[in-house]
């Protein structure tokens, strides 16, 4: 049986035009090799599966290849290159860290350092996993590292950059690898699917990169178990099942029942996910990726930061014009606070469906705060406005539109007055004279520029109505409203009051606050003001959250408004210390200087 060699190994890249994702790396190498301004030591850091060590191949191949191209690429057919890919190179030594850390793995290294290459020009170290050598081989590696014979050259490369010394990183230049792309990866698997005759899905093979997250080595392996897996049938489904991930569906679905407020599809779509066997955490990750994802397709300029398949961007554009933007805000908080709750909760099933709850009602709750149901009947302000203008329409002299008031009444009262203030002011400058008024209809002139005094108009018809509206209210309001009230009051009839708050503090659950007000009672000083000596600067603390409520409560149930409460920490008294045997014999001592001398002179210990 031929042996079966890995993706990874197999289509690992030789040239630096093979690298996948890496150009900004690779471009910089060949551009330092075609000028002759090679580093004495590099270092490549970033992910794993991204390319480190296969570019430190690369380029400790080109380094000494005998008949580079023009596009500063390996020839492949020289004997330093065929003596690397054979294994059996005298120039390029490769060492593991993860295995050689000690010191004398370096000072080994150092030796053969000394040695000039006997064929060739360079002699080239590669270094991986540099991060684990110990501190003592990076101390005796420093002073090679900084001063290299002229023909040795050190790539090191590592997943750990803050691990390293920065005294070794003072000494290389460093590249930066970054993430692959997910368009990246996809290409090249289905290169790699095209070349061993294996029939793919575009759909799968994104799920798999995406999956892969930015490691091209990690989407290989993925794609040879799936390959397996699916009898070289690399589809969408056959990617779901073996990955274990959740089908975009569940979230479309899911999506369109909360925005519909559908809270028993939810719950069983949520069932099914569980029953599939998917965590509840893997689901409101996956839900809170989905609202963002809808979010991006808001707009056409952030449609691109959609890392998806060309068909699943296209259902995301779709769902994000059904959706509104206020939904899957609102969503995506709820989301993002279940996901860190998740772990802390004793029953992760509950928590994940409440938070499910909550974005169902999200709809109805955003209608509430943007006052669209206005005296408890549901309805548009926007229907509402159409409605207007239909009516108006027809009508000879249309009336201007009144929004509908849903303050409280005495804010509407507060307005009216202003409004009246105004219109009165306004007119009495435009007024004609007394006498003219005597023998004249009284005529209200409204400029037509006014828009404060059309609104006034319409908001208040009739100001007979409005008087007597004010006067009504007024009278129900308690004549202790005045924030002028200095109500006397006893010693007896402010306990009452206080006992009262306290009691009504401890019905709440404040056991705390119901303490400190029954273990003290209050003092009642000059001009209204209130003592309270409190035990513990922990006693003051807590009433002094407590302190704005407690006063209104004490002020307008006493009709007093200049009712001040001040707080006191009560000394502390001396407390009586239980002395020791040692504190009672130095007691002693002090009273009397011969005990001590007669405890030297018979050599006496103390049995304490």
């Amino acid at each position: 049986m031929e042996n079966f060699i890995v993706s990874a190994r197999k289509y690992r890249p030789v040239t630096f035009e093979s690298v996948v994702g890496q150009q900004h790396i690779t471009n910089t190498l060949k551009n330092a090799i075609k000028n002759s301004q090679l580093a004495q030591a590099f270092l490549f850091c970033g992910p794993r599966g991204v390319g480190k060590t296969t570019c430190a191949r690369i380029l400790a191949k080109t380094i000494n290849c005998e008949k580079t191209s023009a596009q500063v690429e390996p020839c492949g057919i020289c004997s330093a290159c065929v003596s690397f890919q054979n294994g059996n190179s005298f120039n390029i030594h490769e060492l593991d860290a993860a295995s050689n850390n000690s010191v004398d793995d370096i000072r080994s290294l150092t030796e053969q350092v000394r040695i000039p290459p006997q064929a060739g020009n360079y002699k080239i170290y590669i270094i991986d996993e540099v991060h684990m050598l110990s501190q003592a081989a990076f101390n005796a590696f420093l002073k090679t590292l900084e001063e290299p014979p002229p023909y040795a050259i050190f790539i090191l490369a590592t997943t750990e950059k803050h691990k390293i010394l920065p005294t070794i990183l003072s000494r290389c230049q460093i590249f930066d690898f970054n993430r692959i792309r997910i368009d990246d990866i996809t290409e090249h698997l289905a290169t790699i699917a095209g070349k061993e005759e294996i029939n793919f899905d575009t759909d799968g093979l994104h799920l798999i990169a995406q999956k892969a997250d930015g490691g091209l080595r990690d989407a290989l392996s993925m794609f040879d178990q799936i390959v397996s897996f699916s009898n070289r049938n690399v589809s969408y489904k056959a990617v779901l099942e073996n990955l274990n991930i959740l089908d975009y569906d569940y979230y479309f679905k899911i999506t369109e029942s909360l925005f519909t407020e559908n809270l028993s599809e939810c719950l069983l779509i949520f069932d099914d996910v569980l029953n599939n066997g998917f965590d509840g955490d893997q689901f409101i990750t996956g839900l809170a990726s989905h609202l963002r994802n809808l979010l991006v397709g808001k707009d056409a300029q952030t449609l691109k930061l959609l890392e998806v398949s060309e068909g699943i961007s296209q259902r995301y554009l779709k769902q994000s014009k059904e959706t509104s933007v206020s939904f899957l805000l609102s969503a995506l908080n709820i989301a993002n606070q279940c996901d860190l709750n998740y772990r802390n909760s004793k029953n992760q099933r509950l928590l994940v469906e409440l938070a499910l709850i909550k974005m169902c009602h999200i709809a109805a709750a955003i209608s509430i705060s943007e006052g669209v149901i206005i005296n408890g009947s549901p309805s548009s302000e926007d229907g509402t406005k159409k409605k207007t203008e239909a009516r108006n329409a027809d009508a000879p002299n249309p009336e201007p539109i009144i929004p509908t008031l849903t303050a409280p009444a005495e804010e509407r009262i507060a307005v009216s007055k202003e409004k009246i203030a105004q219109v009165v002011e306004e007119e009495h400058e435009t007024a004609p004279p007394i006498q003219e008024i005597e023998t004249q209809k009284p005529e209200i002139k409204i400029p037509s520029n006014s828009t404060s005094l059309i609104a006034a108009s319409s908001i208040i018809p009739n100001l007979n109505e409005l008087d007597n509206s004010i006067s009504r209210e007024e009278e129900q309001k308690p004549s202790y409203i005045s924030g002028d009230s200095r109500q006397e009051y006893t010693a007896d009839t402010f306990l009452k009051v206080w006992t009262a708050y306290a009691n009504k503090s401890k019905q709440y659950g404040k056991i705390n606050l119901f303490t400190i007000m029954t273990s003290a009672q209050p003092t009642l000083l000059e001009a209204f003001k209130v003592e309270l000596v409190l035990e513990s600067k922990l006693q003051e603390t807590q009433l002094h959250a407590e302190k704005i409520d407690l006063l209104n409560f004490i002020r307008i149930e006493l009709q007093n408004y200049g009712i001040e409460l001040e707080t006191r920490i009560a000394e502390q008294s001396t407390k009586k210390i239980l002395y020791t045997s040692s504190d009672k014999y130095k007691h002693m001592a002090e009273k009397n200087p011969k005990l001590e001398d007669f405890k030297k002179l018979f050599n006496l210990d103390l049995d304490y």
